[in-house]
């Protein structure tokens, strides 16, 4: 995916940051940090507890649903701790994860600032889910797909660039479709196009939303319908 969670932070150098991270870490043992990693754009974030730092390896106590996604991303975001002698996030990556036994080693650990948490909205994916587009461009329709929406604005995959710029207008219908209708739910949406990622075949075009009272009923809904459906499945992945 084209979207990242955080930025990179480099103080010295890699390996002398995480030398100091690790030598940080060795003094916490026992203490509780707070993780966050991402299930199909929705926030996975619960206490873990270190148990022991080793061979520049830390071992945390996780939460089950924590488990279940680390193992899927690979890495883990950690909030920067109160105790922290920087005010920098950390990143580590997988070594282990265990997710019966509630347990994960992390490694090659780096700074990082979380960008995610400035977040105004909740984000959704829609892989699965059929999420149809007409994007009205000038005299043109062009068809797309949504790979996420929120309340602010959509992510939308198009084969065809012509005609997308940063800072033009637009009005979408979006076909949703959603587990309990048979048909497709159409939202109207003004926009305005944000900017275009990627190359071809497929590119990838961020836009903001300008919606009216009832489209914005109408995305809530939709929204938070996708969002218990992904909860859901996040469960049905630890059991």
């Amino acid at each position: 995916m084209f979207f990242t969670y955080y930025d990179k932070v480099i103080r010295g150098t890699e390996h002398e940051d995480g030398l100091v991270i690790i030598q940080f870490l060795k003094g916490m043992v026992g203490q509780t940090f707070s993780f966050l990693n991402y299930y199909k754009e929705i926030p996975v974030s619960y206490d873990a507890r270190l148990i022991s730092v080793e061979n520049e390896m830390a071992e945390f106590e996780v939460h089950e649903y924590q488990a279940k996604v680390i193992a899927l991303e690979k890495k883990a975001l950690i909030r920067a701790h109160a105790k922290s002698p920087v005010p920098d996030d950390l990143v580590g990556e997988v070594f282990y994860v265990n997710t019966a036994r509630k347990k994960a080693i992390l490694t090659r650990f780096h700074y990082a600032k979380i960008r995610s948490d400035l977040r105004r909205f909740v984000r959704v994916c829609l892989d699965g889910h059929r999420a149809d587009v007409d994007m009205y461009l000038d005299n043109d329709i062009v068809p797309a797909s949504v790979i996420d929406i929120s309340l602010g604005g959509v992510a939308l995959q198009v084969k065809d660039p012509t005609g997308i710029e940063p800072g033009k207008e637009v009005n979408l219908i979006l076909k949703l479709e959603t587990q309990d209708e048979s048909s497709l739910r159409e939202i109207g949406a003004a926009c305005t196009i944000i900017r275009l990622l990627g190359t071809a075949p497929d590119y990838t075009c961020i836009l903001e939303f300008h919606s009216d009272r009832h489209s914005q009923q109408a995305l809530a809904y939709y929204i938070n319908q996708r969002q218990v459906e992904i909860i859901r499945e996040l469960k049905e992945l630890a059991s």
